[in-house]
């Protein structure tokens, strides 16, 4: 994928540029996807690029917390520090890689437009905090499969805007961000019952769904017996 930033710009304006491209693909997507599938409009969510912190309807986010969507707002929040991130700790860099991560919190806007949830904030409130977390994860992996389902339309209404190689790349960050992946890097051992977003195989395996499919009533995590 190519930004096709001015070459005077510098890094952060280049990614500022690469963000605001990709979100307004997937408005065009998702808007195509709602009309043909529900018969109605797609409203596309708010964006904004912070630096360190910054105030959300959903309390003050961190660059720490990494990209995240606020239902209360319907603002996807994206720290631009985070795809150097990705890149240089991760090892997961690519322009599709940055991409996968902006399709999933749109996916998560996708969850609170189909009311998705507001269902599963009022099935929380009646779970312990394991059973709470095993919740989200089958959010997480839902929004992985929708951000696989864009890219899998994105490709057929425009051939060039994803390139060989680049699906390999969002499947590689998603491999990199898995709560197994993560856990050990930083305590050095995995605790599956503190899980929230899905082990790496997981969030692989679900993205490809949506990358193989494009078929948003393939990612029913919630019914999923095994995920």
């Amino acid at each position: 994928m190519d930004p096709r930033a001015q070459p005077q710009a510098s890094a952060s304006d280049q990614d500022a540029v690469f963000v605001r491209r990709v979100l307004g693909n997937t408005e065009r997507t998702w808007q195509q996807i709602f009309r043909t599938r529900y018969n109605q409009d797609y409203p596309a969510p708010k964006l904004v690029l912070f630096t360190g912190g910054t105030a959300t309807a959903c309390g003050t986010g961190q660059s720490a917390m990494g990209p995240f969507y606020c239902p209360n707002d319907r603002t996807v929040y994206i720290d631009l520090s985070f795809y150097r991130e990705l890149r240089d700790r991760f090892g997961a860099g690519g322009d599709f890689a940055q991409a996968y991560v902006i399709a999933h919190e749109v996916g998560h806007h996708v969850q609170n437009v189909l009311g998705i949830m507001n269902k599963v904030d009022a099935a929380r409130q009646r779970m312990s905090r394991e059973q709470a977390n095993q919740l989200s994860v089958r959010v997480e992996l839902q929004a992985d499969c929708f951000a696989g389902v864009w890219a899998n339309v994105a490709q057929k209404n425009n051939a060039k805007l994803i390139e060989p190689g680049d699906f390999q790349e969002g499947l590689n960050a998603a491999g990199a961000i898995g709560d197994d992946r993560l856990q050990k890097q930083t305590q050095g051992r995995v605790v599956p019952e503190a899980f929230t977003h899905g082990t790496s195989a997981q969030r692989q395996r679900w993205l490809n769904r949506g990358l193989a499919t494009g078929d948003i009533g393939q990612c029913d995590t919630f019914g999923a017996k095994t995920l």
